[in-house]
């Protein structure tokens, strides 16, 4: 990670934040796939190779509250419109730090690239790992600005019995990386409290423009 996104994301991940004095960082994408914004307490910074001074009339007319501007439907529909991108969702950024040992739940890895699972996260990220265990997927991968992301699935049928939170602490043991970041749909509130529970702090939310 030696881009300047990468730069804020260490950062954020130790509790040090751009200043909240409600302007918006403009800066070049850490690379040809990561594009996007991200908004930190009365801070936003994008992340995107187009002409700043657009950027900065589009956040405009987005918004008279420059708080809230970044995250407006308005100006993430202008984004889309100039660069043939597309935004999935607004995201809720979390972070934990690296634990020592193995991970507690027993895991099988998956080392076969064409796997559905495997090859789903090789869109979104380089260097994926993915391990199975009973009921559930934990996925690990290079994302934005080369930083280490961790996603989990759990069936339907074994919810509720703590294999998501398993799964996402595993993620602290298995990260190379002294954090691991996670993405999780704020109204996916049972994704939120699980990796809330497994001991990932909030630190801001995030757009991504996805290529198609």
């Amino acid at each position: 990670m030696n881009s300047e996104v990468a730069r804020i994301l260490t950062a954020a991940a130790h509790g040090e934040f751009p200043p909240p004095d409600g302007s918006t960082t403009i800066l070049p994408q850490p690379n040809a796939r990561d594009a996007g914004v991200l908004s930190f307490t009365a801070h936003s910074v994008v992340f995107l190779d187009e002409d700043p001074e657009w950027i900065r009339a589009e956040l405009s007319a987005a918004s008279t509250d420059p708080l809230v501007a970044s995250m407006t439907p308005r100006f993430h529909s202008a984004l889309m419109a100039r660069t043939g991108r597309d935004v999935n969702t607004v995201d809720l950024l979390t972070v934990a730090g690296a634990l020592p040992g193995e991970p507690e739940i027993e895991l099988r890895e998956i080392e076969d690239q064409e796997h559905p699972r495997v090859a789903r996260a090789l869109k979104y990220r380089d260097e994926v790992r993915v391990w199975a265990a009973d009921g559930g997927v934990l996925i690990l991968g290079r994302g934005v600005a080369g930083r280490m992301e961790a996603a989990v699935e759990v069936d339907e049928e074994v919810r509720h019995r703590g294999l998501g939170r398993a799964l996402a602490t595993a993620a602290r043991h298995l990260t190379p990386d002294p954090v691991v970041w996670a993405q999780n749909s704020p109204g996916n509130a049972r994704s939120v409290r699980t990796f809330q529970a497994a001991g990932y702090r909030p630190v801001g939310a995030e757009v991504l423009l996805v290529a198609g």
